[in-house]
């Protein structure tokens, strides 16, 4: 029963994902895009603990909690540019 209830879930973040990156090339203003980047972090930590589970390891938890700090602070980075125009004061 878990491993359908795994395959429904990689379903329907590979189709999030998908759709995040139609917004992120075709988004109308710089705020959806990274809006967009940022909310594909967050299907891609997803689809980390997804198959993490799959597998039964916790090697993928920790890459998943890598990724999740590396992708804040990508987007508080990317947002410090757009509103300054640097990154470093």
């Amino acid at each position: 029963m878990i491993e359908i209830a795994l395959i429904i879930g990689f379903a329907c973040f590979s189709l999030a994902l998908v759709l995040n990156l139609y917004r992120l090339a075709k988004g109308p203003g710089i705020a959806d895009r990274v809006l967009a980047l940022d909310t594909m972090v967050i299907n891609g930590i997803a689809i980390l603990i997804l198959y993490g589970m799959w597998e039964g390891t916790a090697v993928y938890f920790e890459a998943a909690l890598l990724f999740a700090m590396v992708g804040f602070i990508s987007t508080v980075a990317y947002c410090k540019f757009i509103l300054r125009g640097d990154i470093i004061e």
